[in-house]
């Protein structure tokens, strides 16, 4: 196993993709930063971090905040010194067609899938610049690969990440280095959200026989980290083999 010795802040930090990433991280020697909305599951996560031996420390964020996701990065600053990576992983996901019209779903969607990686981008970018050092890895979705009923807002707050990610990258010179990870069906409570009943059932029954573990796309952020300064792993897509 590889000693990724890394300052990591972490949003969505307290379950699925998040917790998975967090734990691996701190397995492989980072220390990380974790930022969620729910405290107690923050609290979970750092817990059985600590127990492992691993260096950790949370705080309750709110993406949709950008003082609050400040306040994150310079928490983890102050407390390891720097920050080397930061990834942009909180997400929600209220699927619905577009004549149910839930426009306060597509509004937290657009507040915490777009504004809450802006938020991120812009509270790493300074310490980045300082340090001549830095990565950023925002947490896509393939549903912006594939678009499908129930998904065109959740997919477009996706593609509009994977617009600004690449944008980013195209404009951080030599010293910073972007990733975009996009995972398929992962099991999580990703799907929680959904606040139509027969579809939540639908997609959970779905997700059952075919999501893949969380650990998935936390090897995929680890690959992307452990890589040397020099090199940028610009896009990753992790799916389920008998994800269509």
């Amino acid at each position: 196993m590889s000693d990724l010795s890394k300052v990591v802040v972490i949003t969505g930090a307290g379950s699925g993709m998040g917790r998975a990433t967090a734990m691996m991280l701190a397995a492989q020697g980072a220390s990380v930063m974790l930022g969620g909305r729910r405290e107690a599951a923050l609290a979970s996560v750092a817990a059985a971090i600590t127990e492992a031996g691993g260096r950790v420390l949370y705080r309750p964020t709110d993406v949709t905040s950008r003082g609050a996701v400040a306040a994150l990065v310079d928490a983890a600053c102050d407390a390891f010194g720097r920050l080397d990576v930061i990834v942009n992983n909180a997400g929600i996901a209220p699927l619905s067609r577009f004549d149910a019209l839930q426009v306060e779903e597509w509004d937290a969607m657009i507040d915490v899938n777009l504004r809450g990686v802006l938020h991120g981008i812009a509270a790493a970018l300074p310490v980045f610049g300082r340090q001549k050092s830095g990565h950023v890895i925002n947490v896509i979705s393939t549903a912006g690969l594939r678009i499908v009923p129930t998904m065109g807002v959740y997919a477009a707050t996706k593609n509009a990440v994977r617009t600004l990610t690449e944008a980013l990258r195209q404009e951080a010179g030599p010293h910073l280095r972007v990733t975009e990870i996009s995972p398929g069906m992962t099991q999580s409570d990703f799907l929680t959200s959904i606040t139509d009943e027969t579809l939540r059932r639908d997609m959970e029954a779905q997700a059952a026989t075919l999501a893949m573990p969380a650990d998935a796309v936390a090897r995929a952020i680890c690959f992307a980290i452990e890589q040397p300064s020099d090199v940028e792993i610009g896009s990753l897509v992790i799916r389920p083999t008998a994800q269509g």
